[in-house]
């Protein structure tokens, strides 16, 4: 025989088939498995799909129903086969579908008991149901199942079976939105039925897994079908592993006692009368009612006006939706009630409220997307209409509410023509998100306009502050903080008043746009410490540009020249005393008109310190410099502290001190080259030692004449090659610069000379030309027309000395 091969194990008038199960269990080698097999057994309606399931899950050769001939009884009894190419071992039990009309209504206990002797032979049971069934109270072998709860804690020890109900022709409505229906139905059915003393507290986890597939319709889709009966196969591999399908298998018999335990497993199901089961009646007017809802249903998917309806809510709302669509539906659940009319009522209203149900919920999708079309619109519609109003200048409130009112109008509008009779679909939460939208947008636009506002004023603060409150502490004095206060307290007033009156527009509660006012305060208070901060950074900087100025220029703001005048001690003292005034400005922020010690405290500690009369007194007033903090000053307002003045100071001192050596120097260069008298003792001693040589130039004046040019050459020497100027720079410099200008000045001194003597010899020749004509008669009566030409001297050569 072929594994695949079935063998009938009870007839379909109960009789056990002792032979016919012997020679399985012989064909299949079933004894040699011992413990390692499984048993697997489907229950459900009469003509669902059971045996095709079985077919195709695990190679069986189980007879099927010819759709052709008519819906019939195909499978009779219980019938038993190997599955093919699963391992373990595994035996699968195909039985007599439930509420067949072969056996009439009363005949109902072969169902009852072959169900029983499922439940207790089996590892895993297979319950088939119509998707269509989940949530009824007479379908689903619901009522089936709880005898068999009851009966099963009667007659047998409990064991865990895997309850597997497997959903055929599933529809739209996602798995796991149907698995918890009906797991709550499997558990009120549990809870309800009578359990003995000893398990009257037991969970039905103790008894059963519950499983839950859902399989597509195998006539409408084959292959989707196909593909997951090849899926769930899978599962039904090393089952009895630990961990696998099947249950906890505590009341398992060994494999080759598997016919003596079933036999009597079902003599003692037989022997039981008492069972009971739903009307045969019912159950075929629930398949039949189920039928034409299907019908109907597939009939409205296809329906030309429906689908023509629902592509044109895809690009925007459509007008009359909601008339359009309830013609449709009427139409089609009339044509149920027509077809339905002679099937029992309860079953019948039943199924047509499903159909009503899932025609409802096919189209509310549709329904959705035309109240997003009409909540988007609405918004967009808002959005234009609270942009144009605001450009016009209008209130921003005032504007928001009358937009929003007219716009929240529009859409109840639309919603009443959308509105489908037969549903009874609540808008409001669409309304509550389009005024939720709305409100967002009103946030948003009134969170970027007040941003916009508060970055406007803070701009106009800091162009208002920064530049000021900088030069003015570049200026420090006494007049400093108190100018810089005022100029605070001026902007921040402005600036204050004008963004207060901007936020009259806004509709917000007076602590929000108090806070606001506070916020626009802090943030000019923050520019001017900011820039406080700034410029305590550069402060060495500017002490000593402001040493600079003081000590090179004078009262007049020239610059200073040295001349040996000057005292310059105290113009330094001076210009410290400045530079240390700016120190003790930028040393904290000041804005509270908060006096403090902190100038005296830096003056004696660093420019009275230097006296020499006050050994003791310095040192002690230097250590109270070493702190971090100032006295009657708040640490977050210092921007200098003690420790960080004396060492500012320091290198104040030693970075200018090079500025004041150079004074000193260029002032004692100046005494030098304007004092060219010897000393008294070296004139006296001239006046002595040279009185002979005086007598001797008084007795022959030619020396005197020859000193007095020898004198004028030296003086025109010493005015041509600047000599005091070149010694200034120092002695050697002053030589080596000299030796390269003197041959060239000498020789431009000769040339001079020689130009000079060219000029009268040149006059004196056209005086000669013209004394015949012209004659002068000099002081003692003579003519001096023709001595002079001869007889007269050569007028001595000038000699430049302007240069």
């Amino acid at each position: 025989m072929d594994a695949a091969c079935s063998t009938q194990l009870i007839d379909g008038d109960g009789t056990f088939n002792v032979s016919g199960v012997d020679n399985f269990i012989k064909e299949v080698k079933l004894e040699e498995c011992g413990l390692s097999y499984a048993v697997v057994s489907i229950m459900g309606p009469q003509s669902s799909g059971k045996s095709t399931l079985l077919n195709h899950l695990f190679g069986t050769n189980f007879r099927e129903m010819d759709a052709f001939r008519g819906r019939s009884q195909t499978t009779k009894g219980i019938w038993i086969a190997r599955c093919a190419g699963i391992e373990p071992c595994t035996v699968v039990m195909d039985l007599e579908g439930t509420d067949g009309r072969e056996r009439g209504e009363d005949d109902t206990a072969f169902e009852k008991q072959s169900a029983l002797f499922a439940l207790a032979v089996s590892d895993i049971v297979l319950i088939n149901m119509w998707c269509h069934d989940i949530g009824r109270e007479q379908a689903a072998n619901k009522p089936l199942l709880k005898t068999v709860f009851q009966v099963m804690m009667r007659l047998f020890s409990p064991r865990k079976t895997t309850l597997m109900f497997v959903i055929r022709d599933k529809t739209r409505t996602p798995l796991e939105n149907l698995e918890p229906v009906l797991r709550e139905d499997i558990q009120k059915i549990w809870d309800a039925v009578p359990k003995p003393a000893a398990h009257k507290e037991t969970p039905l986890s103790d008894f059963f897994n519950v499983e839950v597939i859902a399989l597509n319709s195998y006539e409408e889709k084959e292959e989707l079908f196909l593909e997951q009966v090849a899926n769930l196969r899978q599962r039904f591999f090393h089952s009895v592993a630990p961990g696998g399908l099947a249950g906890d298998r505590r009341g398992v018999v060994p494999a080759n006692a598997f016919a003596f335990s079933a036999k009597q497993m079902w003599q003692v199901i037989k022997d039981n009368k008492d069972l009971d089961l739903p009307a045969h009646k019912v159950m075929v007017a629930t398949v039949r009612c189920e039928e034409i809802a299907n019908e109907k249903f597939a009939g409205f998917i296809a329906n030309e006006n429906w689908r023509e309806l629902e592509e044109a809510v895809q690009s925007g709302p459509v007008s009359g939706f909601g008339k359009k669509l309830s013609s449709i539906l009427q139409s089609c659940l009339s044509e149920y009630d027509t077809e339905a009319t002679y099937f029992e009522e309860g079953v019948r209203s039943s199924k047509r409220q499903q159909l009503q149900e899932k025609l409802l919920q096919l189209v509310q999708p549709t329904f959705q997307d035309l109240l997003g079309h009409l909540r988007s619109g609405a918004l967009e519609n808002f959005k234009d209409a609270f942009e144009k109003a605001l450009n016009a200048g209008e209130g921003f409130s005032s504007s928001a509410d009358v937009c929003a009112q007219s716009c929240v109008s529009k859409f109840d509008k639309g919603c009443e023509e959308a509105v489908i009779e037969q549903a009874k679909w609540d808008t409001t939460k669409t309304r509550e998100k389009l005024q939720r939208d709305i409100e967002a947008h009103i946030s948003s636009v009134r969170t970027a306009k007040l941003s916009e506002l508060t970055a406007l004023y803070e701009s106009k603060l800091n162009v208002a502050l920064s530049g000021p409150v900088e030069a003015l502490l570049d200026g420090a004095s006494d007049e400093t903080w108190p100018a810089i206060r005022k100029l605070l307290q001026r902007e921040g007033e402005l600036a204050v008043y004008g963004l207060s009156d901007a936020l009259s527009g806004f509709d917000m509660d007076e602590e929000t746009r108090n806070t606001m006012l506070t916020n626009l305060e802090n943030y000019a208070r923050g520019i001017v410490e900011t820039k406080a901060k700034e410029e305590a950074g550069r402060a060495l900087m500017r002490m000593k540009d402001r040493f600079t100025t003081i000590f090179s220029h004078d009262s007049d703001s020239m610059p200073r020249i040295w001349t040996g005048k000057e005292d310059i001690r105290a113009i330094t003292k001076m210009a410290r005393s400045a530079s240390l005034k700016l120190l003790s400005v930028m040393a904290v922020i000041r804005l509270d008109d908060e006096l403090d010690n902190i100038e005296k405290t830096l003056t004696v500690a660093l420019v009275n310190s230097t006296s020499n009369n006050a050994t003791s007194k310095s040192i002690s007033t230097i250590d109270s410099l070493a702190s971090s903090t100032w006295e009657q000053v708040a640490p977050e307002k210092t921007l200098i502290t003690p420790v960080q003045c004396k060492s500012l100071w320091r290198q104040f001192k030693n970075e200018t001190e090079y500025t004041v050596t150079q004074a000193i120097s260029a002032q004692e260069a100046n005494r030098r080259n304007n004092n060219w008298l010897p000393p008294p003792w070296a004139i006296l001693a001239l006046v002595v030692l040279g009185f002979n040589e005086f007598m001797t130039l008084l007795r022959n004046p030619l020396w005197l004449g020859v000193l007095f040019v020898g004198y004028l050459v030296c003086k025109a020497l010493w005015v041509q090659l600047n000599i005091s100027g070149e010694f200034s720079n120092g002695a050697l410099p002053g030589l080596i610069s000299l030796s390269t200008k003197f041959l060239p000045t000498v020789m431009n001194l000769l040339k001079k000379l020689a130009e000079e003597g060219q000029a009268p010899s040149t006059n004196t020749n056209q005086s000669s030309m013209n004394s015949s004509a012209k004659s002068e008669v000099t002081a003692n009566g003579e003519s001096s027309s023709s001595s002079s030409s001869g007889s007269s001297p050569a007028k001595p050569v000038p000699i430049d000395t302007s240069s």
